[in-house]
């Protein structure tokens, strides 16, 4: 892959590692948060809780993300102060785990500035990359960058694992400790490599740009708001369940903190191994394509869980799980660089955030009071919990997700022929494997 221009390579290969210690920082902490409150004694409330209040913050921040954005006439700017504050974050989790951990609502609190923090640089650094990265490459340059980001997050999350399994008999706190602060470090290094990237010249908002209210308005008449609102639902669904997983293997399961690792592990493997080839399909046959082939599969992901608890089963549900999501994701996230103007894509990067981290919150929020009502099933109210999350994902599949149109000519595939040339078993044509210069 060729990108003119040196101060355009500079930016390619920040972002590369950029990505790399963010995906430290994200395998160090981001499967490891409900375990630590459940390490402590949180109630079912607090772990639902946890999930949810950090996503509507998150949100919330995000509708001013783009206004301060155009103030400071620099998204650089925005990504300095924002990720040094995620960081400082870290560091206070940390302090935490050691000295306050019995305020649980405390350490919530600092989850959600976490959290929120990153999320408002989200926008600012989406813009600055669609300005960098030829459109007809974006798929493939991003899923070299995830597919490297995955690697980094196996090795941190295998280093959590055994960084708290170990600590269990000494305190099982500080191995907590230990790992929020690898991945205060890591951030900081993120950190410290955005300082020394190069910004083209920020497009100021043309006048008389959407709000939030006229976006949704025009949801009938306008595919990008109706692809928003579909893929919120759908992390409505998703999120009804997500929260609980953890509480399911740890608390009801009993699995050990290694055999947490393992389960949550198998799915950022196949993310990692399948993430560029992804990116690469993405860039031929489109966005919206991967979207609607993974997502009915995605929805029956729950059921398996019902259907038998084997750890080994488990591993290889999510391996598949992290096969459909890689593709899913990808496609999901760079599919506003196709349907947004450049200069509209830090305003509506900021709607979509917004929209999807609502929808998060209020999943969970609904699955935490649920859970509390649903009859058993199989023994469990939370396999009952992922029974209804299926069903939902299938309607929305159904409903809103299939109806989705591409905004550029692609090649027309078969689902079957997608997910063989993924893997390798049959690649379609003109989608051959390269070596990405940056």
């Amino acid at each position: 892959m060729y990108f003119p221009g040196k101060k355009v390579e500079k930016n390619l290969r920040i972002a590369i590692y950029d990505g790399a210690f963010a995906g430290a920082m994200a395998g160090f902490v981001q499967e490891y948060l409900a375990p630590f409150i459940i390490s402590v004694g949180a109630s079912v409330r607090q772990i639902g809780i946890l999930s949810a209040v950090p996503n509507l913050m998150a949100a919330l921040i995000q509708l001013k993300s783009a206004e301060i954005t155009d103030r400071l006439g620099s998204r650089k700017r925005v990504l300095n102060i924002f990720v040094f504050l995620q960081a400082s974050m870290l560091l206070l989790m940390a302090l935490f785990a050691i000295f306050w951990t019995g305020y649980i609502y405390l350490f919530i609190a600092l989850v959600a500035l976490y959290t929120s923090f990153g999320a408002f640089s989200t926008p600012a650094w989406g813009s600055l990359m669609s300005d960098v990265v030829p459109e007809s490459q974006r798929g493939e340059y991003f899923g070299w960058r995830d597919m490297l980001n995955n690697f980094v997050i196996i090795l941190a999350m295998l280093s959590a694992g055994m960084v708290i399994h170990y600590s269990k008999n000494v305190s099982v706190t500080a191995g907590f400790a230990i790992i929020f602060s690898l991945a205060c470090l890591s951030r900081m290094a993120s950190w410290y490599l955005l300082r020394k990237i190069y910004e083209p010249l920020l497009q100021q908002k043309t006048a008389g740009e959407t709000t939030l209210l006229s976006f949704l308005a025009r949801a009938k008449e306008n595919n990008f708001a109706r692809f928003v609102i579909s893929i919120s639902m759908m992390s409505f669904s998703v999120n009804l369940a997500a929260p609980f997983f953890a509480v399911l293997m740890l608390r009801e399961l009993h699995f050990s903190y290694m055999l947490y690792t393992a389960v949550i592990l198998s799915a950022s493997v196949t993310v990692f191994l399948t993430i560029r080839s992804w990116g690469m399909h993405a860039d031929r046959i489109g966005y919206i394509k991967i979207i609607k082939s993974t997502s009915l599969l995605i929805s029956f992901l729950p059921l398996l869980w019902i259907a038998n608890r084997n750890p080994v089963f488990l591993v290889i549900v999510q391996a598949f799980a992290g096969f459909l999501w890689a593709g899913f994701n990808i496609s999901a996230a760079n599919y506003i660089f196709d349907a947004v103007p450049s200069h509209e894509r830090t305003t509506n990067i900021a709607y979509f955030n917004v929209i999807n981290g609502t929808s998060l919150f209020a999943g969970a929020l609904i699955g935490g009071l649920l859970l509390k009502e649903l009859p058993p099933l199989f023994g469990s109210r939370i396999l009952a919990l992922f029974l209804i999350s299926s069903i939902l994902r299938i309607a929305v599949t159904f409903m809103m997700i299939l109806r989705l149109q591409e905004v550029r000519k692609v090649k027309d595939v078969k689902s079957i022929d997608l997910f063989s040339s993924v893997i390798g078993i049959r690649p379609l044509l003109g989608i051959e494997r390269k070596t990405i210069r940056y």
